[in-house]
């Protein structure tokens, strides 16, 4: 069985060159997951596990050794060894493991305030969740914006290529604009995803229905509702997944008794 594993992983995974991917998405998924043991473990006042870092008094957020780190593998990336085994995976595990520590305070850096314990924190959950699908969806040998195998020195396939980038581009941005994020993130790999999330309806308080759905429209009261309808099914059971991956978010009592300044929720973390 091991030597069938070992064939179909030389086979799946190294032959083509994934390997160093393979290695980002594991070092991303497990550092995540550690980060978040560690500040749950601090949050709760468990003695014996090392507490926050702190410089001159000032509390380090972990996204800045993630900032570091990224910013060695990529420099690393370039450097004469950068395409070298096994120089080539050490830099990808390095950019997973920063990636992860900064995704995990996306909202922080986002909000440019401690809102990690906060509702508003789960954004940073989102976007880890997000940048380890994207990871291996490229790893199962999705291309981006579903460009593949076509021979841009053909005239005829070069105008395959500039009409399925024009029309995953829009469908992409549209998306966006419409607030369907996870569609437009799995959509730059899968376009018919990014199709479904441009023709969907905005998702209220997405700059697209700022702009288009005027206050009191139908479109406006159905995209409303819509969403109400999806959080009361589905936002409760998100909630409870992420409650455990992450951890439970303050109460927005006690987060506004706090006040802005997080000084509560570092102190705990």
């Amino acid at each position: 069985m091991w030597a069938a594993l070992s064939r179909g992983y030389e086979r799946v995974i190294v032959e083509p060159g994934k390997q160093p991917l393979l290695a980002l998405l594991v070092a991303f998924i497990l550092t995540f997951l550690f980060i978040r043991l560690s500040v749950r473990m601090i949050r709760a006042g468990v003695r014996w596990w090392p507490g926050n870092v702190a410089v001159g008094g000032v509390h380090v957020h972990h996204a800045i050794f993630g900032i570091a780190f990224v910013l060695l593998a990529g420099v690393g990336a370039f450097s004469p060894a950068g395409g070298r085994s096994p120089w080539w995976d050490l830099l990808a595990i390095l950019f997973g493991v920063g990636a992860a520590l900064i995704l995990d305070e996306f909202a922080l850096v986002l909000r440019l305030k401690d809102v990690y314990w906060s509702e508003q924190g789960r954004m940073s959950v989102d976007a880890v969740i997000l940048g380890a699908a994207f990871t291996a969806l490229l790893i199962v040998g999705a291309t981006p914006l579903g460009v593949d195998g076509l021979d841009t020195g053909d005239h005829l396939a070069l105008w395959d290529l500039i009409i399925v980038l024009g029309i995953n581009i829009v469908a992409v941005s549209c998306s966006f604009l419409k607030g369907r994020v996870g569609f437009g993130v799995v959509g730059l790999l899968i376009p018919l995803v990014a199709v479904v999330g441009a023709v969907r309806l905005a998702r209220p308080g997405s700059a697209w229905a700022h702009r288009r759905y005027p206050e009191g429209s139908r479109k406006a009261e159905r995209a409303a509702r819509r969403a109400a309808r999806f959080a009361a099914r589905w936002r409760p059971r998100r909630d409870r997944l992420f409650d455990l991956i992450a951890g439970r978010p303050d109460d927005e009592t006690d987060h506004a008794g706090r006040g802005d300044s997080g000084r509560g929720s570092q102190r705990r973390r």
